[in-house]
């Protein structure tokens, strides 16, 4: 059982920017894939970035070029970097651990509000 530990998310104006943090309790290299989802109010819950055990990432197209996913294998931290950050990327943030179909956990989610 993976345990994810999300930090990071706050209120900020268009614009502006945070960096969400994501702790795996397991060694990272365990975790074919790890990423993170959001989820606004009303809507279904969307893939934003994820980075493979190889290190190649995928971005949904609304945020490439401003976030960034990258990880510290010695911390088993997964890091999503959000720049110019718009009212519409206002959402709950969930961290995600890929190992297999039966083994996908998901972190609390962490709230981020841009204010504009």
């Amino acid at each position: 059982q993976v345990q994810l530990v999300e930090s990071g998310g706050g209120l900020v104006q268009a614009g502006g920017s945070l960096r969400l943090s994501c702790a795996a309790s397991e060694n990272r290299f365990s975790i074919n894939r790890m990423g993170w989802y959001r989820q606004a109010p009303g809507k279904q819950r969307e893939f934003v970035a994820t980075m493979a055990i190889g290190g190649t990432t995928n971005y949904v197209d609304s945020v490439k070029d401003r976030f960034t996913i990258s990880r510290d294998n010695a911390k088993n931290t997964v890091y999503l970097q959000m720049n110019s950050l718009k009212p519409e990327d206002t959402a709950v943030y969930y961290c995600n651990a890929y190992q297999s179909p039966l083994h996908n956990y998901w972190g609390q989610g962490t709230q981020v509000t841009v204010s504009s």
